[in-house]
């Protein structure tokens, strides 16, 4: 089983981020209580109490002090049995990355650490509105070799707008330089409530080109098969084998538990979506209510989840298991979208599981929605 913990707090807005997130701290306290007060109210959620990985995402976990660590570790622990090979993960922002913090990360016992770099260059950082630079991108991760957190994960942005690829190749040469383990990109994308959003409304940014981005995301692929990581999931590389347990967990449809302002769960039956409201998040807490609202799977909510999230990984999609979950012969249903995308090289069919190609990487969701059961 595995348990995700959403920290929402960010020191400032990144232009392209629409997570949930607050920029003051005042209610931190009471937040971190109510995260806990969560924990024990959700403790029967998951039928399994021993937890396989624990991931603090948000927001910024790395902000999160000793007081904060030790009151959510102690509730974790007072309901859960947290294995002895359980992944535990932090997301932090190079910036938090001080020799103190990543003593106290060990501290704890966090194993793996995702840091939110996104570029090696100074004049993107200033563009996303990253609070870091260039220098503490780099220097964050010897920071925390040095100390011996081996189990490291780099986040990447590409698509940034830029006259050519240089400053692209220049990020994936240094990433692959520091000798980390796993590395996650992604492409940058406009959310309408974003500033970028707002600035593209108003004209003031163009939009992502299309073209662009995708002759990034082969530079990606090549680049680091080169270098010897592996393409696990669409957006993931890892080398040795050191895929992210946690996120595996998610598009293999394994059960968890998520706690904190929009945090998510999942059952196997249900999906359940925490309040994005910090305020009300408190509120509800502090009456013994979980702020949630509950969506009930169907059959086609279940296999259409397991096609969007199971065609991008290494994988696949095991069609024994699309037919056991909805009762239907799905490769005949789908008989004839399924021999087209063969045609074009989109995907293949070997021992009973779907896989896209390297071509149809490049449209991994449109082609799972085509899929769908409706």
């Amino acid at each position: 089983m595995h348990l995700y913990i959403h920290i929402p707090f960010c020191k400032q807005a990144c232009h392209y981020c629409d997570f949930h997130f607050s920029t003051s701290l005042k209610a931190k306290k009471e937040i971190i209580t109510s995260i806990c007060n969560e924990i024990r109210l959700q403790k029967d959620y998951l039928a399994d109490k021993n937890l396989e990985t624990v991931y603090f995402g948000g927001g910024t976990p790395s902000i999160l002090n000793e007081e904060d660590l030790a009151m959510i570790f102690e509730t974790i622990s007072h309901h859960f049995n947290i294995k002895k090979d359980a992944e535990i993960t932090l997301e932090a922002n190079p910036d938090d990355l001080t020799k103190e913090k990543l003593q106290l990360f060990k501290k704890y016992q966090i194993n793996r650490l995702s840091i939110g770099i996104q570029s090696f260059n100074e004049n993107h950082l200033k563009s996303l509105n990253r609070v870091h630079n260039a220098h503490e991108a780099e220097s964050c991760v010897k920071y925390s070799q040095d100390l011996g957190i081996e189990n490291i994960s780099i986040d990447l942005i590409y698509a940034i707008p830029a006259p050519d690829h240089l400053i692209w190749e220049d990020d994936l040469a240094k990433a692959t330089s520091l000798g980390i383990n796993h590395i996650s990109a992604y492409s940058l994308t406009i959310e309408p409530q974003t500033v970028f959003g707002k600035w593209l409304k108003q004209g003031k940014i163009q939009a992502i080109d299309d073209e662009f981005a995708a002759r990034q995301f082969e530079m990606l692929i090549d680049t680091l098969a080169a270098k010897g990581y592996e393409q696990y999931e669409i957006s993931n590389f890892a080398s040795e084998s050191l895929y992210s347990r946690h996120n595996t967990s998610y598009w293999k449809q394994e059960e968890y538990l998520g706690v904190g302002p929009s945090a998510h769960s999942f059952n196997g039956s249900s999906r359940q979506y925490n309040i994005s409201n910090n305020a009300l998040y408190v509120k509800s807490i502090f009456r013994n209510e979980i702020p949630a609202e509950v969506e009930m799977l169907s059959i086609e909510d279940k296999v259409n989840e397991y096609l969007l999230t199971g065609l991008r990984t290494k994988w696949g999609v095991n069609l024994s298991k699309i037919d056991s979950i909805s009762g239907k012969n799905f490769q005949e249903i789908q008989k004839e979208t399924l021999s087209a995308f063969r045609e074009s090289n989109f995907l293949q069919i070997h021992e009973g599981t779907i896989k896209l190609t390297s071509k149809g990487k490049l449209f991994a969701d449109r082609i799972a929605s085509d899929l769908f059961l409706v």
